[in-house]
């Protein structure tokens, strides 16, 4: 049966409807209020506002492009289950657009909130420097962070699917709040930069083959290798957080994962991460081959001592077995690995591990406190180092380290938004220099 007139009008009013609602969704720099320290790096704020602006236009277009379908003859050949249809899609596209706006506006809107705005900037930079790599391996994507709720962290990686459809054009870090403001935080953000990192280089691809091999070829149990390569993604994240902020990493990650006893020795099959018994285990036995120390030895007796493995049931334990005696071979494997994308280099290498042995950290902590201005200009992820290494040996309280890092961060915020100005304000003064020629 042919539109009625009727259904043509209520359609056409639907759809005007949602043309004015969409004109309401205004960027972000005109409705969100924020000290310039705290707002987001240009790239980034210029990556989502190009993005969710792009979304508006194609929906626009789709709009008018459905009244003119409902005012024009073509209509006449369809029904109003056909019209019915086409709006339905219509709305959809709209709400996927409210979900995206919404994903960005639960991150900026944080950025107006006092102290915790500017952190978040700092938390920004210490992100952009835990996935810098020099070499110009990879374009590395704008990183912003915000807190929520929980002791674990999560990304939403840049250049994957949005809900709705889309590329994100930037990284989202999720932190939890609970580790404001304390070294932990490092262990979680950098974590989260190393899923990022590794995508880009295409880490957990390299190393699965290798991972297969091993159990193909008789290296102890098979099943721990499968386990190996299920958990592949979250252990080199974890390699990732270990070679860029040190002994801070294992730290962190025993804060995250001690739970009740249950959970922490339960084998999941569907999640993606290690058994957090060996998990941490797994840490102690990467740190101990990329920074040789007594620390390592300590840290896993105490992990042991707060969760003792007697008492679990024998095939429990059997797996378990099987992880630590294929755990060697493991962190061998990554140690050594050189993934193409890296061109022939280790990751060790292209991260220069050896700037964070335990001594020199040590070093570095002593000077700073001689000179404190050397460590207001040294790189985020390394002052996260160090300040971990301290609470690690129990040179640096816990009051002392939230009040040190509460300046950091603030620094780190100022000193990015002031480079930014100083850049705009060169570019302004080249660009007035050509037109007075």
């Amino acid at each position: 049966m042919a539109i009625s007139a009727f259904a043509v009008w209520m359609l056409t009013q639907e759809a005007r409807s949602l043309q004015a609602r969409l004109e309401r969704l205004r960027p972000f720099a005109l409705i969100e209020p924020m000290v310039p320290a705290a707002a987001l790096l240009p790239q980034a704020q210029t990556a989502i506002e190009s993005y969710l602006a792009r979304g508006r236009r194609e929906l626009h277009g789709m709009v008018r492009g459905y009244l003119a379908w409902l005012q024009g003859p073509a209509r006449l050949a369809a029904s109003a289950a056909d019209a019915q249809r086409r709006f339905t899609f219509l709305r959809l596209r709209f709400n996927a657009a409210l979900t995206q706006f919404d994903l960005f506006n639960e991150v900026i809107t944080q950025r107006s909130e006092h102290e915790n705005g500017v952190w978040l900037s700092g938390l920004d930079a210490v992100a952009a420097d835990a996935l810098t790599l020099a070499g110009a391996y990879y374009q590395a994507p704008p990183v912003v962070c915000y807190l929520d709720r929980g002791p674990g962290a999560a990304i939403r990686r840049a250049r994957t699917r949005l809900p709705g459809g889309g590329e994100n054009p930037v990284a989202i870090v999720r932190v939890p709040r609970e580790r404001m403001v304390g070294s932990g935080i490092a262990s979680s953000l950098v974590h989260e930069v190393g899923h990022q990192g590794a995508a880009l280089l295409d880490l957990v691809n390299s190393v699965r083959p290798l991972l297969q091999a091993m159990q193909r070829g008789g290296a102890g149990a098979p099943q721990a290798w499968q386990l190996w390569e299920r958990w592949i993604s979250e252990i080199v994240a974890d390699f990732w957080s270990l070679l860029r902020v040190g002994v801070v990493a294992t730290l962190g990650l025993i804060g995250v994962v001690s739970l009740p006893r249950a959970f922490v020795f339960r084998l999941n099959g569907d999640d993606p991460h290690p058994v957090p018994w060996i998990r941490v285990k797994l840490s102690c036995a990467m740190g101990r081959s990329v920074y040789p120390h007594p620390q390592w030895e300590r840290l896993e007796r105490l992990w042991e001592s707060y969760y003792p493995a007697a008492g679990l049931a024998p095939p429990q334990m059997r797996v378990l077995s099987q992880l630590q005696d294929s755990m060697p071979a493991l962190v061998g494997l990554l140690v050594q690995h050189r993934p193409p994308a890296l061109r022939g280099r280790s990751l060790l290498e292209a991260m220069n591990a050896a700037a964070r042995q335990p001594a020199r950290l040590q070093l570095l902590f002593r000077f700073w406190n001689r000179s404190p201005a050397r460590m207001y200009r040294a790189a985020p992820s390394l002052v996260f180092a160090v300040l971990g290494q301290a609470r690690a040996d129990g040179t640096l309280a816990p009051e002392a380290e939230a009040a040190l890092l509460e300046r950091l961060l603030t620094h780190w915020a100022l000193r990015t938004t002031l480079d930014i100005s100083a850049v705009c304000g060169a570019h302004q003064h080249r660009l007035s220099t050509l037109e007075g020629a």
